[in-house]
């Protein structure tokens, strides 16, 4: 019997540097750093590429991202790259840090081209890590500050900053602040052998009850002091009932 297989996740980490903060008033992207995985693994294919802007940048904006208008004054212009760029992320799905930021100048440089070009969510999905870290820290994080948490700062050579730099630490941020995804199934099993290990696994009915541990005399009355520093600070406890030592 032939087994059907999962398609396969693509994955496109993407960065960008800009001339500024807000394509509204003129500003432009100036390089784009793409790499892809597939099914959470760096395949080594990648997009990388830098743009005239077609205006001057301040020295402040220089001193960001370290392109000069001297070193950008050859390069392609966006309508000249823009075809083999939505080719190489159409149908992934986009990982960004802070993607209504790259998303929102990407979106303004396909309108600039005029060819009814479609809009990035017409051909990607997006994922903002921003998002994500909102979502687990509880406040949202900076690119390296989650490279620094989760360990992989020196997994890239950051000496110079630009948008390929940037997405090469993302991908291993990403699959580091989402590696629990990958390790939690939540498909039913029918707890039969026939069952995958990917399955849940369902205790045999028939087994011995566990244990009860109850609360020492000294944990009950760290459980009751706990409580009352609750009560003092919110005016309201959920956990009122005292912790029963034997």
């Amino acid at each position: 019997m032939q087994t059907e297989q999962k398609p396969q996740e693509r994955l496109i980490i993407l960065d960008t540097e800009t001339t500024g903060f807000d394509p509204a008033k003129g500003d432009r992207i100036v390089e784009i750093g793409c790499v892809e995985m597939i099914d959470r693994k760096l395949t080594g294919r990648s997009y990388h590429v830098y743009i005239n802007p077609q205006k001057i940048m301040e020295q402040e904006v220089i001193n960001v991202h370290g392109l000069t208008n001297e070193f950008l004054a050859d390069k392609p212009l966006f309508h000249q790259v823009v075809h083999e760029f939505m080719d190489f992320i159409r149908g992934s799905e986009l990982v960004i840090h802070n993607s209504k930021f790259d998303v929102g100048f990407m979106d303004h440089e396909f309108a600039m081209v005029r060819q009814n070009l479609p809009m990035t969510d017409d051909i990607c999905t997006v994922t903002d890590t921003l998002k994500i870290s909102r979502d687990v820290f509880g406040a949202p994080r900076t690119l390296d500050a989650l490279a620094k948490f989760y360990g992989v700062s020196g997994l890239v050579d950051r000496t110079y900053h630009g948008a390929l730099i940037d997405a090469q630490l993302l991908a291993y941020v990403y699959v580091e602040m989402t590696r629990y995804q990958n390790t939690i199934n939540f498909n039913p099993g029918d707890g039969t052998e026939g069952n995958t290990s990917d399955s849940i696994r369902r205790l045999d009915s028939n087994r011995p009850p566990l244990a009860i541990v109850q609360a020492s005399p000294e944990e009950s009355q760290a459980h009751i002091d706990r409580m009352a520093i609750i009560e003092k600070k919110t005016g309201h406890s959920i956990w009122h009932g005292e912790v029963k030592a034997d």
